[in-house]
């Protein structure tokens, strides 16, 4: 079965978020866990979540996708940028370990010309690689970018790189953005 649908604003929770792709026919969707510049994310409301999963049963949602801020860089040679990011990654997929499963997007990094791509490479493995050993059902799934600048990510041969590192291949992903690959 095809798994189509779209990005949903998460500001109603889980529930409405399960309503709206419903009413506009899809099976799936996306929705940033917090602000996509970053930020704290709003508390988990475990009823909310109960409630969704009973509706998406009901109503056959098949997947849910959340997307990363796009301010994470778990590569950046600046220590507190890298801990922010390993942190929100590991807080991020904690969550979403409440929803059956789910699956984390996340753009790679960037490595700002500071440090080498192959560093870089095993930095985002290492930050991978520490989220899912605290967790157990969500899959991080890595999103291909457009290349520009110092980004990450936009060969094949890339993100290759950042799975052979990561220990659970079980639980990792790769998001083709067709977008981006055509920009790459």
């Amino acid at each position: 079965m095809f798994k189509i649908g779209c990005h949903l604003s998460s500001s109603g929770g889980y529930l409405a978020m399960g309503k709206e792709a419903v009413r506009i026919g899809a099976n799936a969707f996306q929705f940033f866990t917090r602000n996509p510049r970053g930020g704290a994310a709003k508390p988990l409301d475990l009823n909310d979540i109960k409630a969704f999963e009973d509706y998406r049963k009901e109503n056959d949602i098949l997947s849910v996708l959340a997307h990363a801020p796009y301010t994470m860089n778990a590569c950046a040679k600046d220590e507190g940028l890298r801990e922010f990011a390993k942190n929100t990654m590991l807080d991020d997929i904690m969550r979403l370990d409440n929803i059956e499963g789910a699956m984390y997007n996340f753009h790679p990094g960037s490595h700002l010309k500071q440090i080498s791509e192959d560093e870089c490479l095993a930095l985002i493995s290492e930050s991978i690689n520490i989220a899912l050993e605290k967790t157990s059902g969500v899959t991080a799934v890595i999103e291909n970018t457009a290349g520009q600048g110092t980004n990450l990510g936009f060969t094949f041969e890339q993100i290759a790189q950042i799975i052979s590192k990561v220990d659970d291949k079980s639980r990792v992903g790769v998001c083709i953005d067709t977008c981006h690959a055509y920009a790459a």
